[in-house]
C-alpha cells in the first residue's frame, strides 16, 4: 500500500474513532503515525486534513463502485444487477464504516457543512461516469429507454436514489444496505426501461 494510501487510511480512522471536534492535530498526527510538524508537511489545519479524507474517499469509492458494476456486466448481470453492485460498493461501503463510528452523525453533519463543494464535484463526477456506462449499455442493446426518458436524467435518478437511501430516516441498518440500493434501482429502472423485467 502506497504512502498516500496509508495516509488516507489513517486518517479515515482517526476521524471515525474520535469524530471531528474532539481531535487536535497533535492527536491525529500520533494516529496517523507522525508528528505534529509532519503532518503540518501535508495539512494546514484538521479542516484541510478532513477535506482531504473525504476527497480521496470519494474518488477511491466511484472507482471502486464503478469497477464493481463493470465486473458484474461483463460476468452478463442485468442492468439492475449492475446499477445495484455500483451503488452498493459507491456509497454502501462507507455508509456501513460510517454507521460503526460512534461520530457518524457528527461526520456526516460535518462533511457536508464542510466540504459541500467537495460532495458536490464527487456527485457530478459519479453521474458523468454512470451517464456513460448507461449510455454503453444502451449502445450495446443492453438498455432501452422509454421515449421522454433521458440516459442523464437515470443516472441522476439513481444516484440521487442511493443518496436517499443513505440519508434515509429512520437510517437502514448497515446489512440492509445493500437489498435496499438493489431494490432502488429496479423500483427506477422498471419505471424507465422499456425490456422485458429479466433484462432490466
Amino acid at each position: 500500500m502506497a504512502s498516500d494510501e496509508i495516509l488516507f487510511e489513517r486518517l479515515r480512522q482517526a476521524f471515525l474513532d474520535f469524530g471531528y471536534e474532539q481531535l487536535t492535530m497533535s492527536r491525529l498526527a500520533q494516529l496517523c503515525g507522525m508528528t505534529r510538524r509532519g503532518l503540518y508537511n501535508h495539512f494546514s489545519n484538521k479542516d484541510d486534513a478532513f477535506r482531504h479524507m473525504l476527497r480521496v474517499g470519494n474518488v477511491s469509492a466511484t472507482r471502486d463502485g464503478m469497477a464493481a458494476g463493470r465486473a458484474v456486466s461483463e460476468a452478463g448481470g442485468s442492468v439492475a444487477d449492475i446499477m445495484g453492485e455500483i451503488m452498493n460498493v459507491r456509497y454502501g461501503e462507507a455508509r456501513r464504516r460510517l454507521s460503526s463510528s460512534p461520530h457518524a452523525l457528527e461526520i456526516n453533519d460535518q462533511a457536508f457543512r464542510r466540504a459541500g463543494g467537495i460532495m458536490m464535484e464527487a456527485a457530478t463526477v459519479f453521474q458523468q461516469q454512470l451517464t456513460e456506462l448507461l449510455l454503453e449499455l444502451q449502445d450495446a442493446g443492453r438498455l432501452r429507454l422509454r421515449p421522454g426518458i433521458d440516459v442523464e436524467d437515470l443516472a441522476q435518478l439513481l444516484a440521487d436514489g442511493a443518496r436517499g437511501v443513505n440519508q434515509a430516516r429512520p437510517p437502514v441498518a448497515p446489512e440492509k444496505l445493500s437489498g435496499r440500493y438493489w431494490g432502488m434501482c429496479r423500483a427506477i429502472l422498471h419505471g424507465s426501461v422499456d425490456t422485458p423485467e429479466r433484462e432490466a
